[in-house]
């Protein structure tokens, strides 16, 4: 997408609020007519004082009265202009800000783990400040800049076409040098904007695994590495500010120049009695706020470079394809029965490294399915496309008979209940985490589901109990704290299937043994699926699931796994043998 793509994308955000542009165009019109009609004034004043005992003085306050009642309307419609250039351009950016958030929620899984978090917060963030700088900023001044050009134009014209001309022919060397410089700083300006989000993902890396930084004393090297990325970023940054500096104090000389040319012109003009001392100082102040525009034009080159740039990084983000949408028919999920089959599904996150490549798999309704197997085997991987998280590439997957790509994902997802390894907590209260998926739910419910997960003992120890609040990050909770909280965050909800992705790696051995004993009593009658490396917490399952390179290598219950001596018996053998 070129700069002119770009802007014209932009300003479709901008038509919305157009009411405030035409109010825009109005204050400026006024506010551009009184900066024109002052110096009118003035040189009419100076006219008025012909030399020493003839000065009409009646005259002269006239002509100052008025010269201040119109400065005084110009300076109220230049307030009321920015007034509306700020609103226009805050609605904008407020638009662009929630599209984008929403855009980001409606991305597919693999968007987000391909790009990293810091990246895109930093599009989020900065990118989106530096287009309302950018939209603030260039509006108002191109606005008033038009304006100001063809009027100063026409009232030199009217005052003296020669020296209007030698004005005019300065235009083009300004814009050739404006020009010159812009496209020599263009580039460095995208990659400014492309480094600080790679520094920005980088910071939120280090800063959120900071324990294990320390732990294996990496502080060096980590620095190392900023460093060496924030020295690109500087370097780039004075290159680009550098370039962009040189266009302000080029056109201005080209300006001071043109008007050291005019002053000589109209003195002889005056001299000649060709126009009036009136009429030079007029003409002297119109060709000033002739080159006023080009001047502040150039000044804001740099945040107009800088809100492209950012504004290119946004809309990538944003014609990013959302995830597959439902189907015109797909249907909400009846009562789920718990009936999951897997048919001849292939899947490959990279085409040319396929992951599973003919699963066949039939779960019976409230059956308790463990899956195990070595690390990057497909467990998660079959927990991604029973979600819809990722999308078969071939085969058929279904639930209750029903293929899930008829069905809604929301239904879909409805209808499982999730706990991951990650525990992922927001800023709120402890009670508005346990109810994030019921957030109706009372008080007495939220208590009754924390009790189930063995999470109602800590949280009463907490300063103010339920009503604490956390902050989502290390804060004062332990992992394992943090887990029990999105444990009981699914028992609440009490879905119809479960979904447990280590959903114990972070708990003691006691405070796990008593976490089964509330998952077994959660998962009567359900169908579940427990994804663990701990084998001690799946040997209630029903169905035992043994995977190896995407494929279900091994199936049954642990003692007949066992009895059968092959991959899940090497495997339990190696935690639990005991050796003499």
């Amino acid at each position: 997408m070129n700069t002119k793509q770009t802007w014209q994308r932009l300003l479709k955000y901008a038509g919305k609020y157009k009411i405030y542009g035409i109010l825009a165009v109005i204050s400026a019109l006024i506010s551009v007519a009184s900066s024109l009609i002052g110096p009118f004034l003035i040189g009419r004043t100076i006219d008025e004082m012909i030399g020493k005992g003839a000065v009409r003085f009646d005259e002269v306050f006239r002509l100052l009265v008025l010269l201040g009642f119109v400065y005084a309307v110009g300076s109220l419609f230049g307030w009321l202009l920015t007034y509306l250039t700020n609103r226009l351009a805050y609605q904008t950016v407020n638009e662009l800000r929630g599209e984008m958030f929403d855009h980001l929620n409606v991305l597919p899984l693999k968007y987000h783990d391909n790009h990293p978090q810091g990246d895109s917060i930093s599009r989020f963030v900065n990118d989106i400040d530096a287009v309302s700088d950018g939209l603030l900023q260039g509006f108002s001044t191109l606005l008033t800049g038009v304006f100001t050009i063809a009027g100063a134009v026409g009232l030199m014209l009217y005052t003296s076409p020669l020296m209007t001309l030698v004005v005019l022919l300065s235009a083009p060397a300004s814009y050739f040098v404006a020009r010159f410089v812009t496209v020599k700083s263009q580039q460095l300006f995208r990659d400014q904007a492309r480094i600080l989000g790679s520094l920005n993902g980088y910071v939120e890396e280090m800063v959120g695994g900071q324990k294990v930084v320390q732990a294996f004393r990496y502080e060096e090297h980590s620095f190392a590495e900023f460093s060496a990325q924030n020295e690109q970023l500087y370097q780039t940054g004075v290159k680009s500010q550098f370039y962009s500096s040189l266009s302000n104090p080029a056109t201005r000389l080209v300006n001071n120049v043109t008007f050291s040319i005019i002053a000589m012109i109209g003195s002889v003009m005056v001299i000649l009695s060709r126009i009036t001392v009136g009429d030079l100082s007029s003409f002297l102040i119109y060709a000033n706020l002739f080159a006023k525009p080009f001047n502040e034009i150039t000044g804001v080159i740099t945040q107009l470079q800088s809100a492209t740039a950012s504004a290119q990084r946004i809309f990538r983000v944003l014609d990013e394809p959302a995830e597959t949408p439902d189907r015109p028919d797909a249907v909400d999920l009846p009562q789920a029965q718990g009936l999951i089959e897997f048919r001849d599904v292939r899947f490959a996150y990279e085409q040319e490294r396929p992951l599973i490549k003919a699963l066949n798999l039939t779960v019976t309704p409230g059956t308790r399915v463990a899956i195990v197997g070595k690390t990057g085997a497909g467990k998660t991987t079959l927990v991604n496309l029973l979600m819809r998280f990722y999308d078969a590439d071939a085969g058929e997957i279904a639930v209750d008979g029903v293929n899930i790509n008829r069905l809604s994902r929301d239904g879909l997802r409805r209808a499982f209940g999730m706990v991951l390894q990650d525990t992922w907590l927001f800023g709120g209260t402890v009670r508005e985490n346990i109810a994030y998926g019921k957030p109706d739910a009372s008080l007495e419910e939220v208590m009754a589901a924390a009790k189930a997960a063995n999470a109602h003992g800590f949280i009463m120890r907490l300063p103010q109990g339920y009503d604490t609040v956390i902050d989502g990050g290390e804060g004062s909770l332990s992992q394992g704290q943090k887990q029990l909280l999105t444990i009981a965050r699914v028992m609440l909800v009490d879905p119809p299937m479960l979904i447990l992705d280590e959903a114990t790696s972070s708990i003691d051995t006691l405070t796990e043994i008593r976490i089964q004993q509330a998952f077994l009593k959660m998962m009567e009658g359900r169908t579940s699926f427990v994804i663990a490396h701990r084998l001690s917490t799946i040997r209630e399952a029903d169905l035992i699931l043994f995977m190896k390179d995407g494929d279900v290598v091994e199936s049954g219950s642990h003692e007949e796994l066992l009895a059968r001596g092959g991959h899940y018996a090497g495997l339990y053998n190696s935690q639990f043998a005991v050796t003499t």
